[in-house]
């Protein structure tokens, strides 16, 4: 898909790889619409883009409502006129071994990796199917396919996500909406300062951790490239070193 002029939701935008996605989309022509609870830097990145002449919207949002998800999907429908592509990109760690994390945490992270993914394919399909087509875009993670101790439960939602992209994509492709999937590595932002659970655990999910000497770190910037990548070529899977 040629991106100038696209209209391309962003969810998880204030910070990290959907930050820098948004720049790097918007670089390339695409009007972008920003999703995330965080108001104030979202304001502050629309600003900047449209300072550079980038037509860009910011939608103050709780994935984890669906009722809300559907009324930005409805903002962003009557600002831009459509919805070209959908990119999942909003999501939370935790950190714990699967014999003692809290469950309640585990269904907190679910509700935004899983249950607002899913909403906001759900709100976005009747857009595409209304304008003859569109590309949803699930940014999964190369946990969901290890077994790292601690990050099970992250895994988990992330491998949840796998096959709901997976089975998506052969039910919407007659539709002419195609489903692709991302899987970054270990990226260089704020992701694990963010992740709910064991402390320890949790510092060990930071940039820099002693674990992680031996570990490719991608910036945002790099993972943003190979999203924008995988938008043009349609590619079904995107990895960070392809």
């Amino acid at each position: 898909m040629d991106v100038i002029g696209k209209v391309i939701i962003v969810t998880g935008a204030s910070e990290g790889i959907g930050r820098a996605a948004v720049r790097c989309l918007a670089q390339a022509g695409a009007k972008v619409a920003l999703v995330a609870r965080n108001r104030a830097r979202l304001e502050e990145l629309v600003q900047e883009l449209r300072g550079t002449d980038h037509e860009a919207l910011g939608v103050p949002t709780d994935l984890r409502d669906p009722q809300a998800v559907a009324q930005m999907v409805e903002q962003v429908r009557v600002a831009f006129g459509r919805i070209d592509v959908l990119i999942n990109n909003a999501g939370q760690s935790a950190a714990g071994t699967v014999a003692d994390v809290d469950p309640a945490i585990f269904r907190q992270i679910m509700e935004l990796n899983i249950y607002g993914a899913l909403a906001a394919i759900q709100a976005v399909v009747p857009v595409m199917r209304a304008g003859g087509g569109g590309m949803i875009v699930n940014i999964s993670s190369m946990v969901s396919k290890m077994n790292i101790p601690g990050l099970g439960t992250y895994a988990a939602t992330k491998a949840a996500l796998n096959v709901l992209s997976s089975t998506a994509r052969d039910e919407l492709a007659p539709e002419n909406i195609r489903v692709i999937t991302v899987f970054p590595r270990t990226t260089e932002t704020d992701f694990g300062k963010h992740a709910l659970g064991d402390r320890e655990m949790r510092a060990r999910q930071r940039p820099g951790a002693n674990w992680r000497a031996n570990v490719v770190v991608d910036s945002p910037e790099f993972v943003a490239e190979k999203i924008l990548a995988a938008v043009q070529t349609e590619a079904e899977e995107t990895y960070m070193d392809r």
